[in-house]
């Protein structure tokens, strides 16, 4: 009999450490799906973390290629700017003024008269560029007289 109760004992204890294994069992299931749900949650907080970083570097980057963009277009504005007015300048600093082009005007046209008074006066003269020095040389007419107080002047061949 003290069998017969011990067994009985046993199987009620065997029951409820069943029952509670089982509540165990469902418990742990429950605690897998907490789990999971807690790291999903964690997840997607990080990975919105992640993101608007992301979105924060994204849009210093367009800024930063913005401003790229501006100061090559003000770099490129000033070089043309440059360029365009350089020789403007030049010009105008190396170029003569009005006052100077009047005196240049007249100076040419005396000379001009000059010429045309030495072509109308010597225009059968040969003139030629003689020796190392490229000296101007004139033919000269041998049979004519010297002239001058040294006798050093000649009588041009042609004229």
């Amino acid at each position: 009999m003290n069998f017969g109760l011990l067994m009985e004992a046993a199987q009620a204890h065997q029951k409820v450490a069943e029952t509670i294994l089982e509540g165990l069992r469902r418990h742990t299931e429950g605690l897998d799906t907490v789990v999971r749900d807690e790291i999903r949650h964690t997840m997607v907080e990080e990975l919105t973390l992640v993101k608007s970083a992301a979105d924060e570097a994204a849009a210093s980057l367009r800024r930063i290629g913005r401003m790229a963009c501006v100061r090559q277009a003000t770099l490129g504005l000033a070089l043309g700017v440059l360029c365009a007015c350089l020789p403007a300048l030049t010009m105008r600093w190396r170029a003569p003024t009005p006052s100077e082009l009047a005196e240049l005007q007249s100076r040419r046209d005396r000379l001009a008269g000059e010429v045309t008074v030495l072509e109308r006066r010597a225009a059968k003269l040969d003139l030629r560029t003689c020796g190392s020095n490229a000296r101007t040389c004139i033919r000269v007419d041998r049979s004519s007289p010297s002239y001058g107080a040294k006798g050093d002047y000649y009588v041009a061949a042609g004229g």
